[in-house]
């Protein structure tokens, strides 16, 4: 009996092989004839039992299954089929389809990229996006594409960040750096500077068509690639992943002034001013001649009451940049709320003899601090007379000041 049962067996094993060489023989006959969808259909049909054949007819029908997906447009799917049958004749030394598969993929990755093109001209992005990933995925030396893959997700808005997230993080793993050299020569014919690949350029220059060949080194993107993984971060609210994301992108880059004003950024957002503070102060340091450095170190000093500090930072940006008008705006109201925080300590006063004294004294301090900063804004006049920030300001502190006459000037000027 069991003698039997080991021939059963044997003759259902046969049989099997004999299912699939059927079915991938009608495979190959219908993509003879363009019917992909029929091939797929057959070879579906052996899927199950296809573990079990031999490597040879592993590799056959793994290879019709790629071509019968990629004639239907189903790039993932084809890749992967293909990469088992070359996974199949690496391992096996015979080398029956993996030419033409690999032939058939660059055509394929040319396809894609040449179709992600014209999706991003339309504005599609995601469509864009997945097909330079998918061309990323069969030429994963090109990690070129991976890179325009994660550029084109982050174009599609916040409903797409976990794509984008999910490419720039695999761009962080393999340590892209996209740094390289373009070639250009100017067109002889339209006078326009052309980007070419360095032998079509050179070949192009031998010929007379284009001259003035040069070549220009591109910078790394690694520090890009990181910042934009702490922005979306930041953009998700994920601001602990963020602040993680700009610790690496700065370790990585520590004279990059843009991460650290980034991550200031992200912690202002968050209301840890004084962390805030810190890094400014320490992206100042690093670019010391940048007025919007400074100007923001005036801005989060006002907002903590440390007026002192404020005009520094703003006296130092109008140093660098004399019609910085914002900076100069911010100083003049440094003084004004200076002077408004004397007006409670005036009202608080009593009607004695020492009380009016004292109201007195805090008046006069008060006038010449308004004084003060509408004379910032006087100065500012002189190059800016029709600026409208300016001169409503300064109407306002005339106002303040009971100075009808300078008030109706300022007036007539915004009128």
């Amino acid at each position: 009996m069991k003698g039997k049962m080991l021939i059963l067996l044997a003759m259902g094993a046969s049989l099997a092989g004999f299912a699939q060489k059927d079915e991938i023989k009608t495979a190959a006959k219908a993509m003879k004839t363009g019917d992909a969808a029929g091939a797929k259909t057959a070879l579906m049909a052996a899927s199950g039992s296809i573990s079990g054949a031999d490597e040879k007819m592993q590799a056959q029908y793994y290879a019709l299954l790629g071509d019968a997906h990629a004639k239907l447009s189903e790039f993932n799917p084809a890749i992967e089929a293909y990469k088992k049958t070359l996974s199949i004749e690496e391992k096996t030394g015979k080398q029956k389809y993996s030419a033409d598969i690999k032939q058939k993929m660059s055509q394929m990755t040319a396809d894609l990229i040449n179709s992600a093109v014209e999706d991003n001209s339309n504005k599609d992005f995601k469509t864009a996006a997945e097909k330079l990933y998918q061309a990323y995925t069969l030429s994963p030396k090109d990690t070129i594409y991976l890179y325009y893959a994660a550029s084109s997700a982050v174009q599609v808005g916040p409903d797409n960040y976990d794509q984008a997230i999910q490419y720039y993080e695999k761009l962080k793993e393999i340590n892209y750096d996209g740094s390289g050299v373009k070639y250009t020569a100017v067109n002889v014919a339209t006078g326009e500077v052309e980007e070419l690949d360095k032998s079509t350029r050179d070949l192009y220059v031998k010929a007379g068509t284009h001259k003035d060949p040069k070549e220009e080194k591109t910078e790394s993107k690694r520090a890009e690639v990181v910042k934009n993984i702490a922005l979306i971060y930041q953009q998700q609210g994920k601001n602990e992943e963020a602040l993680a994301a700009y610790e690496d992108a700065i370790a990585s880059n520590p004279d990059d002034v843009n991460l650290v004003l980034n991550k200031a950024n992200l912690y202002y957002s968050i209301g840890e001013k004084d962390k805030f503070k810190e890094l400014m102060a320490q992206a100042s340091a690093m670019d010391p001649n940048n007025p919007d450095l400074l100007y923001n170190i005036g801005v989060i000093n006002m907002e903590q009451g440390d007026l002192e500090g404020a005009r520094a930072a703003y006296e130092k940006a109008l140093e660098i940049d004399p019609n910085y008008i914002n900076a100069m705006l911010n100083l003049s109201t440094s003084y004004v709320n200076e002077g408004n925080g004397l007006i409670d300590e005036m009202n608080n006063l009593g009607t004695s003899r020492a009380d009016t004294k004292k109201y007195d004294e805090l008046k006069a301090k008060k006038d010449s601090l308004f004084k003060k900063g509408a004379q910032i804004l006087e100065d500012a006049l002189v190059k800016n007379p029709d600026n409208e920030g300016i001169l409503s300001q300064l109407k306002n502190i005339y106002g303040a000041l009971g100075d009808n006459d300078n008030f109706m000037r300022i007036k007539g000027m915004m009128e």
